[in-house]
């Protein structure tokens, strides 16, 4: 701080004080923005884990409110993966990390996979309320 004080003095001129590993205005460097938004990819992800929260969530909370659990459950929650999993990969596709082929198999593999895990799903769902 006194180092700062000294300068300031010496100088003459009311500027304002900037911490010592802050970079000077005199040296040419242009600040950065702190904000950098993220990428089509990662927002995929995103929205693929919000809806595994919310699922969660909603499981949770039957449990609470009724005693139980519900079971046979596991190939419906790969289902919103799966899905996901295909749309990445035609956004990949978009920002040229994968061929249009390459792009295009993935993602309907993953969503026939998902209408498929959406039987045995289902199937499991309805057993726990017979």
């Amino acid at each position: 701080m006194s180092e700062e004080m000294t300068r300031r003095e010496a100088s003459g001129a009311e500027e304002e004080l900037l911490p010592p590993d802050a970079p000077d205005a005199a040296e040419g460097e242009t600040a950065k923005p702190s904000y950098q938004p993220a990428g089509p990819v990662k927002r995929a992800l995103a929205w693929i884990g919000v809806v595994y929260m919310v699922i969660l969530v909603a499981l949770n909370l039957y449990a609470v409110f009724t005693g139980t659990a519900l079971r046979g459950l596991a190939p419906l929650l790969a289902v919103p993966g799966l899905i996901g999993l295909g749309i990445t990969a035609l956004i990949a596709r978009s920002t040229g990390r994968l061929t249009a082929t390459a792009a295009w198999m993935t993602a309907v593999v993953c969503w026939l996979l998902a209408a498929w895990m959406l039987l045995p799903g289902i199937a499991g769902l309805m057993g726990n309320f017979t």
